[in-house]
């Protein structure tokens, strides 16, 4: 009796393949998405209350923050530019003298250790007997000091201002964020023409006009509950904070960019580093401290 033949096993795993390849995708987001989420969700909430906190405080405890971030900042920052062996030391300790002259004084002290930083470089320099690429050296040191610590400072500055302070700098954070967050969901939906593809190719042009009116509303919805903020004033300093929001966000992009840098840190988690997330908050914090002094004061 002659046996029937069987497929071969190959012909079957063929088959069993290609059921599987035109099988419909399921219509759930997949789990490693949601657990992204809820990283990003779960390392945000902890700065959120930190930043109520220390912002509610004031003082001291509000100068010593600014200073922490001054450091994690340039930290970040030293750790991308390394190979041009940035005076690192002279760096962070004029950070943290123009927060506390901030807190002790106003933009006159500032400057004054501004001024010192540079004879402090050349004497750092002069001990080390270093010759070659001193003057990059010194360039990347000053660079970090005036883009990420002297706007913490200003934080600082806007943070003592008499009566309204702490208001001041809750506005300046709600119309800089809500400007980052409309201008991702409105690109996300409504995105078609790049911003700036060079910098940012993520970024687009409906992105930038919805983070704009989002964020200008942002600052002006939050001055409603202010008396001594007119809607006027409110709405002029909300669309200068939500214009300056994105410049702040493509200048970290250009240098990340020049530095061949995908992240500048790992501080917010899958957030990123401390630099891309306060990136915006860098510029708009310094324009809030002039626009309060304006307008309000």
């Amino acid at each position: 009796m002659r046996r029937a033949r069987r497929a071969p096993a190959t012909r079957g795993r063929a088959a069993a393949r290609d059921a599987t390849v035109q099988a419909p995708s399921a219509p759930w987001v997949p789990r490693t998405s949601r657990r992204e989420t809820i990283a990003r969700v779960g390392v945000a909430v902890p700065w959120i209350v930190l930043a109520i906190v220390i912002v509610a405080a004031g003082g001291i405890p509000f100068a010593l923050a600014m200073i922490g971030f001054s450091v994690i900042g340039l930290a970040e920052f030293f750790r991308m530019t390394i190979r041009y062996r940035p005076m690192i030391p002279v760096a962070l300790a004029a950070a943290a003298a123009i927060v506390l002259a901030a807190h002790y004084g106003d933009q006159f002290q500032m400057m004054l250790v501004g001024v010192a930083t540079f004879p402090a470089l050349f004497l750092f320099a002069a001990a080390q007997g270093r010759r070659e690429g001193v003057t990059r050296s010194m360039a990347v040191a000053v660079f970090g000091v005036a883009w990420i610590a002297v706007p913490f400072a200003h934080a600082v500055l806007l943070r003592e201002l008499p009566l309204h302070g702490g208001a001041l700098v809750i506005d300046v954070l709600v119309g800089t964020f809500v400007t980052d967050t409309a201008a991702y969901a409105g690109g996300r939906l409504f995105g078609h023409r790049p911003l700036a593809p060079d910098l940012s190719p993520n970024k687009t042009v409906e992105g930038f006009a919805i983070g704009f009116i989002g964020g200008t509303m942002g600052f002006w919805f939050a001055g409603l509950y202010q008396d001594w903020l007119s809607g006027i004033d409110a709405l002029i300093m909300g669309m200068c904070i939500a214009a300056l929001a994105p410049i702040g966000d493509l200048f970290e992009s250009m240098i990340k960019r020049d530095l061949h840098v995908k992240d500048s840190g790992r501080v917010f988690g899958p957030h990123g580093g401390l630099l891309d997330r306060l990136d915006a908050l860098l510029f708009t914090i310094v324009a809030g401290y002039y626009l309060a002094v304006a307008f309000v004061y």
